[in-house]
């Protein structure tokens, strides 16, 4: 008992740096992605500012689904459970945006200079995370 304990306190300290990445590249994103949908709104019109929320979304939900599954465990002795669980978020995060965009295409009207653009943007943000954040 005193081992599992142990561990998870090992397993917080360890990931936290990570996680408060993490959090705050999610977290600049949705800001980015609801500006952008502003500035769309009023210089282009509502389906616009749809699509691009839509493409905004679709590439921010399964980044935090992979931040959770790559900080879940750290240490030494977890390293077999730290590689297999960046794997297993890989392959999650690109299952979760392969059906999000299967849905979004099915079900929205897409306007793809909006909806790629803000996805492009999205995804490109952890590259300028750090210059922007004191890390």
């Amino acid at each position: 008992m005193l081992i599992i304990i142990n561990n998870k306190k090992q397993k917080n300290t360890l990931t936290k740096a990570g996680r408060k990445i993490a959090c705050q590249q999610i977290g600049f994103s949705i800001v980015v992605v609801l500006v952008c949908a502003l500035i769309i709104y009023f210089g282009w019109g509502l389906s616009y500012a749809i699509s691009a929320l839509a493409g905004g979304v679709i590439a921010i939900i399964p980044n935090g689904i992979f931040a959770y599954k790559a900080f879940k465990y750290a240490g030494a002795k977890s390293s077999k459970l730290v590689v297999s669980s960046f794997f297993s978020g890989v392959k999650l995060k690109m299952l979760v945006t392969a059906i999000l965009l299967v849905f979004a295409f099915k079900l929205l009207v897409i306007l793809p200079l909006a909806f790629f653009g803000t996805f492009c943007l999205v995804m490109a943000l952890p590259l300028l995370t750090p210059f922007l954040f004191k890390l």
